[in-house]
């Protein structure tokens, strides 16, 4: 289980879709509720999407630069959970924390604006890539999504795509 900011807790569980794969749920904090906290949720592709448009409107050249950063993650440094070994690694907090941090440094305009955190969509981010990968190695939506995000390409296209099953 990770905690973000404070805000948000997420925990990544053992999915059904393959071998190793992961499933993502989250809470938010949320005052107004007498938990404090928002019901368990999915983070879907959609959400995602939709926070980094809201991210793009308010800095448009940090958000591209942020984009390119993932789609360089993508492209290089995201590959498949193929061991129980790399699910473990995976699951190590502390390490997976100190990098999400780290690469949230360079985006701290983008840390308050939209929904979500900086170092919350990295992550997220960095776990739906390596979800996607685990059960298709040649899958391709997350990093269409991120190209669609990039090009500025109409709001029809990017729910499109993000929404696709």
């Amino acid at each position: 289980m990770y905690l973000v900011n404070g805000r948000y807790v997420l925990a990544v569980y053992k999915g059904t879709l393959s071998e190793f794969d992961l499933l993502l749920k989250y809470r938010q904090k949320d005052e107004s509720r007498r938990s404090g906290w928002t019901n368990i949720r999915t983070p879907k592709h959609i959400h995602w999407a939709v926070d980094v448009l809201l991210k793009m409107h308010s800095n448009e050249e940090e958000t591209k630069q942020f984009l390119d950063f993932l789609i360089t993650a993508w492209n290089e440094h995201i590959k498949p959970l193929r061991t129980e070994e790399e699910r473990m690694n995976l699951l190590n907090v502390e390490t997976l924390l100190k990098e999400v941090n780290q690469e949230a440094l360079k985006y701290e305009s983008l840390a308050d604006k939209g929904e979500y955190s900086i170092k919350f969509l990295i992550l997220i981010a960095r776990l739906l890539m390596i979800q996607e990968k685990t059960n298709m190695e040649t899958a391709f939506m997350f990093k269409q999504l991120l190209d669609a995000l990039r090009a500025g390409q109409d709001i029809f296209k990017i729910v499109s795509i993000a929404t696709h099953r």
